[in-house]
């Protein structure tokens, strides 16, 4: 189970029964707004708070999830989801709505892959039928709280990205229902690296060599190749994070095609919509992988691919105490059967 240093592989291949996604306006006119089950038109979404709002994104991909499978809530045993507001709040709301037994975790941008992961090696070791899991994160409440409010309409550096509204979750299960499905074949967690960067508006600089160090690590402890991967995406490093990455990567020896080389936020949204560096957020690889590329894998357009999310772990707390920003990655790889 455990290979390497840091990697698990999911002998029992935990299926991704089924999976669910949620978004926004700014999402609804992006580029994959067709992957999205529900889309709302105000980021309002009929409630009195951003928060709130922010928990409706996730109980409606957790619920589409179900209701794709065609499984009741009574018959999931855990429900993993986090997300970057206070104490993941949304994910906690969300939990009392859902009412299946909860891990809150949180890996800021990292999440989804995290509790994929755990998903999986749930799943895997026969410790559950059903594992429910997801990710979060809503503009307007992740701007408020980590940078300033959107109504200040405060200019920002083109190394910024925009917070992505928008939910993922997925169903894995230990029962195979056919062939042609999507299963989880392995994970590497990472570990903390800190550069020493301090500029909250440069999130895909900071967590690039994270992004590398578990990409490294992965091929390392799994003794592949990174020609085993169809495509090999990254959560949210944007542009400037995604061309430090890559080079990151050249640099420790690793030859990867450029062109099987992606990013969430990068895939998210049109070219002409104003997004600085790209999209970024919990929500973002959630949104991706359990919409497009899992719809992109039952087509045939990949047959394998590694997903690894990126997350910056700072706080306002370690902001306002001027820390650097410690940050993380999480990959795990997906097949089709």
């Amino acid at each position: 189970m455990l290979k390497g240093k840091q990697s698990w592989v999911f002998q029992n291949l935990p299926v991704i029964a089924a999976a669910g996604v949620s978004g926004g306006p700014f999402e609804a006119n992006g580029n994959l707004s067709e992957d999205f089950d529900v889309l709302h038109d105000d980021l309002w979404m009929g409630e009195d708070s951003y928060e709130k709002a922010h928990r409706i994104l996730l109980e409606e991909a957790g619920q589409t999830a179900l209701n794709k499978a065609n499984v009741q809530k009574e018959d999931v045993q855990f429900y993993i989801a986090g997300d970057l507001i206070n104490q993941i709040t949304p994910s906690s709301l969300s939990a009392r709505t859902i009412q299946i037994p909860y891990f809150g975790i949180f890996g800021a941008c990292s999440t989804s892959m995290e509790g994929l992961a755990l998903a999986s090696f749930i799943v895997n070791y026969r410790g559950a039928d059903y594992v429910l899991t997801g990710a979060s994160s809503h503009n307007a409440a992740v701007e408020k709280q980590f940078r300033y409010p959107t109504e200040y309409g405060g200019q920002k550096p083109p190394t910024a990205q925009w917070t992505v509204t928008g939910a993922g979750a997925a169903l894995i299960s230990a029962k195979a229902a056919g062939p042609n499905l999507p299963v989880t074949t392995s994970a590497t967690i990472g570990k903390v690296i800190d550069m020493g960067l301090t500029d909250p508006f440069n999130m895909g600089g900071a967590m690039a060599p994270a992004a590398a160090d578990t990409i490294t690590a992965h091929f390392k402890d799994m003794q592949l190749d990174p020609s085993h991967y169809d495509l090999i995406v990254t959560g949210d490093l944007g542009k400037i994070g995604q061309e430090t990455a890559y080079e990151l990567l050249t640099n420790n020896g690793l030859k990867i095609d450029r062109e099987k080389f992606k990013d969430c936020g990068l895939m998210i949204y049109k070219e002409d919509q104003p997004v600085q560096s790209g999209g970024s957020g919990a929500g973002c690889s959630a949104s991706v992988l359990y919409g497009h590329l899992l719809n992109q894998m039952k087509r045939g357009a990949y047959r394998r691919i590694l997903v690894v999310a990126t997350g910056a772990l700072l706080s306002p707390l370690t902001f306002q105490q001027s820390e650097s920003i410690p940050c993380i990655a999480h990959a795990v790889s997906i097949e089709m059967t």
